[in-house]
């Protein structure tokens, strides 16, 4: 399709009326897309209120702000979700659609691309042009390999994974917005949420790191004795006092399936590996666990990686780590949590 047909449709679903920063990425690379084929550009807002997200985006260039909003919308659900991009895609008739790749996006917009008849890609990690044409990138079998390619149907539905491209900001201003009615018919209601406590969170995608446990800290230590209570502690001061996101190393999350002790807190959703998950933080600090190649493909985007280990001859050491501790974890880590907390409380006066 030639380029100056392209029109593109910038898609997101709104959190507490705003948008996320995932959101705002994939903002970004639908504004440098339209500039780069000479597109119109359109946004597409969906969520219990949408005025506070249009609003913050008022003058990031779209030409028209489409809206889908009132109470069906605030969670997420197939049916309300995939009727509302479908009445905002007949409206705004793009034939490029972006969106944040999150879990409601992925959910519903396969099943949206399909009523309008267009095809979807997701997991992208960039969106390209030249010469007119658009292309996209992905990793394919676990970011082993790296393919770029282009589709010649429309619409084509892009989901951009976060951390690939750089957020807008400075855009906001007062958006004219058409609000569209979505035809729904759910089968299920949302009859509430439930969320851990603050104090549990272990898992944040915009950490500026990225702290990883491996299956020695609920080995023997030195003393013979297992101290994965303590270990527990450890970690969890540590994630509170930095903010980081907890990842952990496959052999780990499965240890419980071998009776032996475990840290109480980790799930599969901590996994970050080969069969787990690719995040993508600034900064990586691994401990206790020893750099195998299935686990270090999921660091594969890590800007800077840290290791704790005891093992000089650790995978880490073998040029997978920018720097190798060679140290006890749990005495490395109780030092940095005396650190953090002294910092704390002289920021505290």
């Amino acid at each position: 399709m030639e380029s100056h047909l392209e029109k593109i449709l910038f898609l997101a679903f709104t959190e507490s009326g705003a948008l996320s920063n995932a959101a705002l990425e994939a903002l970004g690379a639908a504004i440098e897309l339209k500039a780069s084929v000479g597109a119109s550009l359109s946004v597409g807002l969906i969520g219990e209120t949408t005025r506070e997200a249009a609003d913050s985006i008022a003058n990031c260039g779209a030409d028209k702000f489409f809206a889908v909003s009132g109470g069906d919308f605030a969670q997420p659900r197939y049916a309300t979700d995939a009727s509302a991009a479908e009445a905002i895609c007949r409206a705004a008739e793009p034939t490029i659609v972006i969106a944040a790749s999150g879990s409601r996006a992925s959910r519903a917009l396969p099943g949206t691309a399909f009523r309008v008849g267009g095809r979807i890609d997701t997991h992208l990690t960039a969106i390209n042009a030249a010469n007119g044409q658009i292309s996209v990138t992905r990793w394919f079998y676990r970011q082993r390999m790296e393919g770029t390619f282009s589709r010649a149907p429309r619409p084509w539905f892009l989901l951009l994974d976060s951390g690939c491209h750089a957020a807008i900001a400075g855009a906001a201003g007062s958006a004219s917005v058409e609000n569209i009615t979505a035809n729904i018919s759910p089968r299920t209601t949302v009859e509430g949420v439930v969320v851990p406590r603050t104090g549990q969170q272990t898992i944040r995608p915009e950490a500026k790191l990225l702290f990883v446990t491996g299956a020695g800290w609920t080995k023997k230590q030195k003393d013979g004795q297992q101290h994965a209570v303590e270990a527990e502690t450890i970690i969890l001061n540590f994630l509170a006092q930095s903010q980081a996101s907890l990842g952990s190393s496959k052999s780990l999350v499965d240890i419980s399936g071998e009776g032996q002790a475990v840290l109480q807190f980790l799930t599969h959703l901590n996994q970050v590996g080969q069969t787990g998950a690719t995040p993508r933080h600034p900064k990586g600090l691994s401990s206790c666990c020893h750099g195998e190649e299935p686990h270090v493909v999921g660091w594969r985007f890590i800007n800077e990686r840290r290791a704790i280990n005891l093992d000089a001859n650790c995978g880490w050491a073998r040029g997978k780590a920018d720097v190798l501790y060679v140290a006890d974890a749990f005495e490395v880590m109780r030092k940095l949590n005396a650190l953090l907390e002294t910092k704390t409380l002289a920021a505290a006066k």
